[in-house]
């Protein structure tokens, strides 16, 4: 899961040239490149899921569709005595790559013959400025917003343009809309109490335990998770599932053993992220492993902690649910790769990939008149897998979890 939160994250490159082409944006129109076909997702009996290509024969329609899309390029950082940090130079190529993604999606869905008028904004990663954005005509008469991209920015924008009929998309944070509270609001990225609720589900359809040892660190930030996954399990089970919890210290599991079954799967969830709390942790389940029968639920977070050493995982039977992963080998992938760099001369990053499926599923219901409604439009792209549901005075949240597992080595999906 690629989380874009409150706090800033690190240095990543420098591509300060491209954003004095950025800043003189204000409607994108570009050449039509192939189009780059992105399957639907099968749905539900009864629900019909979102075409991502018109039938052949598509009359070109006239209408315009105005899209504004805001993210923290930080343009002012470009000026003599206010170079960019390693925080706000990270934000900005983010930006930058979620604007090519996105930007190439509506190039295919223009060359299909839907019209769009894109104009960029600059939200630089400040309250003040996404409150000013909520208050700029040209912003608030769009079909469609995009961003801002943090959470605290959202809350600011939105306070200042309330208005529950007009679509706005949350692009990449995963971050609760509880604290955001906008009845339009549209969060691409599945919160963290969903990951709980899928790991929950796949829990006790696909192992049945009786009891879920739920491994601790003491931190906090844990609490949602857990929270969130005892609140499935129970539901799910109907409470007939034993949570039993453990703060570990020092790798210490002694106090679990009289509980252990020696005949069936001892399920552990573990939502820390702590680097040596986990390496402790986790050699002392390699060690029990060696007598009963260990299957480990990780937190979304560890496909990104590379100090987790796959051979461990695949020992510890691991996995983790995610609700983003990238199929190089896929047709479409090659396809979109291909014209990435055709159009850029860059390789894609993963939020290059989140710009294209979101700016591909959007655009495509935007243009149809589809996006209020987002019930039963499933689909399925090259990084992003979309599923939402409406939850009274949150918005649209999409809920799509995949489980995955680690079999030779690597990551392989099972659910």
């Amino acid at each position: 899961m690629i989380s874009v939160q409150n706090h800033r994250p690190q240095l990543s490159g420098n591509k300060w040239l491209t954003f004095l082409f950025i800043a003189l944006i204000a409607a994108a129109c570009s050449p039509k490149v192939r189009p780059v076909a992105v399957q639907p997702k099968k749905n539900e009996p009864g629900k019909a899921a979102v075409k991502t290509e018109p039938q052949n024969g598509i009359k070109a329609t006239s209408k315009v569709s105005t899209i504004a899309l805001l993210l923290p390029f930080g343009l002012d950082h470009l000026r003599p005595g206010s170079p960019y940090t390693s925080v706000t130079l990270k934000e900005a190529d983010i930006s930058l790559d979620y604007y090519r993604g996105f930007k190439l999606a509506l190039d295919s869905l223009t060359g299909q013959g839907y019209n769009y008028k894109l104009q960029v904004f600059d939200s630089k990663g400040e309250n003040a400025q996404a409150h000013s954005l909520g208050l700029n005509p040209a912003v608030r008469s769009s079909d469609l917003i995009v961003g801002p991209v943090f959470p605290d920015d959202i809350k600011a924008f939105t306070g200042a343009y309330p208005n529950a009929g007009q679509p706005i998309i949350s692009p990449l944070s995963p971050a609760s809309p509880a604290s955001i509270k906008s009845q339009g609001l549209v969060t691409m990225m599945p919160p963290l109490e969903y990951h709980a609720w899928g790991a929950a589900k796949y829990v006790y359809d696909k192992i049945k335990p009786k009891k879920v040892f739920v491994l601790k660190s003491g931190y906090s930030e844990e609490n949602d998770y857990i929270t969130s996954f005892k609140k499935a399990i129970d539901s799910l089970s109907k409470k007939h599932t034993q949570v039993i919890y453990l703060t570990v210290i020092h790798g210490q599991l002694n106090s679990l053993m009289p509980q252990l079954s020696s005949t069936s799967e001892n399920v552990f969830i573990i939502p820390a992220t702590n680097q040596h709390f986990l390496n402790v942790t986790l050699r002392a389940l390699d060690t029990l492993s060696k007598v009963y029968q260990v299957t480990v639920f990780g937190h979304p977070n560890w496909v990104n902690l590379s100090f987790l050493k796959a051979d461990l995982l695949q020992r510890l039977n691991t996995h983790i649910t995610s609700s983003d992963r990238i199929d190089y080998k896929a047709a479409n992938t090659v396809t979109f790769i291909t014209d990435y760099r055709s159009e850029y001369n860059a390789e894609p990053t993963a939020y290059a990939f989140k710009g294209f499926d979101e700016g591909l599923y959007l655009g495509q219901l935007l243009a149809n008149g589809d996006l209020k409604n987002l019930s039963g439009k499933d689909y399925e792209g090259l990084h992003n897998n979309f599923h939402f549901q409406k939850k009274v005075g949150l918005g649209w949240i999409n809920t799509h979890i995949n489980i995955y597992k680690y079999s030779n080595f690597e990551l392989k999906k099972v659910e």
